[in-house]
Formats: C-alpha cells, structure tokens, sequence
C-alpha cells in the first residue's frame, strides 16, 4: 500500500472538499479502494499506486474547475469522475477500443472496466459481475469489436438467456426472431454505438454478428469467435456448463451478469453464481467485479442501487 499527501495549494479547501467534508465524500465514492484523510490543507491518500495516480488527475481536474468557474457543484464532480480514462496511466485498459460511429473514441471509462479490459486482453475467459450500470455488457462489445476489426477473430456471438420467453413466447406477435428481438435490444444498442447501421445489418446477414438466445448455443463448437453471455445471472447451471463447454479454438468468451437481479423461477440456482464458485480459482479464467463506483448511468442510478442494496433483506 502507497501513501501521498497532497497540499492544497491554488483554491480554498473548503471549496474542494465542501462543508464537514460533503463534497470529498462524494469523491470518495469514486474511489471506494482509497483511505482519503482531508486536515486543514493536507489531503492524504492510501492505496494502490495506479488508483492513487488516477485519483490525483481527477482531483487537479477538479481544482482546475474551480480555478475557471470559482465554485464546484456535485455535478460538476459526477462529471469530471466518469469522462474520459486518464491518458497518462500506463499499462493495458486504458486505450482506445473502437471508434464507433461518429468518431466517438470508446474506451473503458472507470478503473474496474479498466481491469476488465486488462483481463479480457489476458484470459481467453473472464466473468464481469456487477450491478446495473456499471458497463459490463457495454466494454465487453467494445472488446468484441476490437477483437474483429483487428482480425483476432472472424466472428462476434452475442447471447442472453430468454428468461421470461417460455410459455409466454408464443403469445408474442411475429415470427421467432421478432419475439426473441426485445430480449437481445441491450445487445444491439451496444453495437450500433460501434458499427455503422449498413455494416452491421451486413454483418449480421453474413453470419459474422450473430444474436442469439443462449439455447441456440447448444451443440455448437464456438472457434476464432468472441462469444459473450449477457444476463448471466439467468442462466441455470445446466445452461451455463453448457454454454462454457461450446467454447472451441482460438475462442474468447466474456460472461456478464448481476447477481442481485436474478429472474430464475422456482428459486432455480443461477448458473453465473455456482461458475464463479466453482471455477474462479481456475488459471486461465479472469473475474472482475464492478461496483457502484463504475455505474455511468445519471446519477440517480448509484443511489438506487445504494437503497436496495441497503435494504436486501426486506421481504
């Protein structure tokens, strides 16, 4: 563990930490894997030297702010933690991973999507848990795509487990793949962000993105693919050791899920909890877990997953 004290120099402290400490425990919030002691100017940090550099350009970021505009709201916070990764860290994760439409550059935007790039970039198989949010599905098709236009692999399979489909799945107008769609929708958003709408609808049509249920997948020897399972966490063990073992050659698979949305019936076990069990502690197999922390959506959405989260265990 690292420790740097930081003077607080060019603005009033109060400014930057807020009243009894308001705004430096938003920042916080931020940096859950930093101890963080604000004493008159001194501001001492503890932790992991790569978050510690990290956490010392968004906070001369936010002096910075406070240098041009003279105040510092807590949006003006939210903003400056979830742009665009620090480009002066080293190591992998923090590149560019496609150019999606429009030139956007996407890349991984908080330090355990960072971590999941990495172990994308270094396990054939990595499981990425966490809550609603976080980006797992999202920097996962952003590998994927990666992946393809720099001829990794010839294909991207998308799947999810049709949780609610079942009996219902007849009553849904259209034919299978019009009632299968609005299951597969996150999927397409994520790609449509990263692949022009002609090219991707010729992708598709040659094979080369496929979309599929997860019990599509059965049979199947997935090879020179990156396969990403999505909504994981409703997946039943059967499915699961299914859909790991499609895995062929020159393969990368990414398993996605949020273990606190769980939609099996019956209290069926979810296939992405016994996995981890079972094979976490397999060389060759990456886990990340995001938390709060990396949750990019508005504002709102940490605090929802901080009150459900406090009150789990309410019937």
């Amino acid at each position: 563990m690292q420790e740097r004290r930081i003077e607080i120099k060019d603005v009033n402290p109060i400014e930057l930490f807020g009243v009894n400490n308001t705004k430096l425990k938003l920042i916080k919030r931020y940096f859950s894997d930093l101890k963080l002691v604000a004493r008159g100017t001194t501001l001492t940090v503890q932790g992991d030297e790569e978050m510690i550099q990290m956490f010392e350009s968004k906070l001369d970021q936010l002096v910075k702010h406070i240098e041009k505009y003279g105040g510092l709201t807590e949006n003006n916070i939210d903003n400056v933690m979830v742009e665009d990764p620090i480009e002066m860290l080293s190591g992998d994760g923090s590149e560019v991973l496609v150019h999606g439409n429009g030139g956007a550059k996407i890349k991984a935007r908080t330090f355990n999507q960072r971590k999941l790039v990495e172990s994308v970039n270094h396990h054939d198989m990595v499981f990425a848990v966490g809550p609603a949010g976080t980006g797992k599905t999202y920097t996962a098709v952003a590998c994927a795509v990666r992946a393809l236009k720099t001829k990794q692999v010839k294909r991207i399979i998308l799947t999810r487990p049709a949780v609610e489909a079942g009996e219902n799945l007849g009553f849904l107008p259209g034919d299978l793949k019009e009632k299968l769609d609005p299951y597969m929708m996150p999927l397409y958003d994520a790609l449509r962000d990263m692949i022009p709408p002609e090219k991707l609808m010729d992708f598709i049509e040659l094979g080369v993105v496929e979309i599929a249920p997860l019990a599509f997948m059965r049979g199947r020897t997935l090879d020179k693919a990156f396969v990403i399972l999505d909504e994981a966490q409703n997946a039943t063990v059967n499915q699961m050791r299914m859909f790991l073992t499609r895995m062929g050659m020159n393969a990368n698979f990414v398993i996605t899920g949020d273990a606190s949305q769980i939609d099996l019936p019956n209290k069926q076990r979810s296939g992405l909890i016994y996995a981890l069990d079972k094979l976490e502690s397999i060389e060759g197999i990456g886990v990340v877990r995001l938390n709060r922390n990396d949750v990019i959506r508005h504002k709102l959405v940490k605090q929802i997953i901080d009150a459900f989260e406090d009150n789990k265990d309410e019937k």
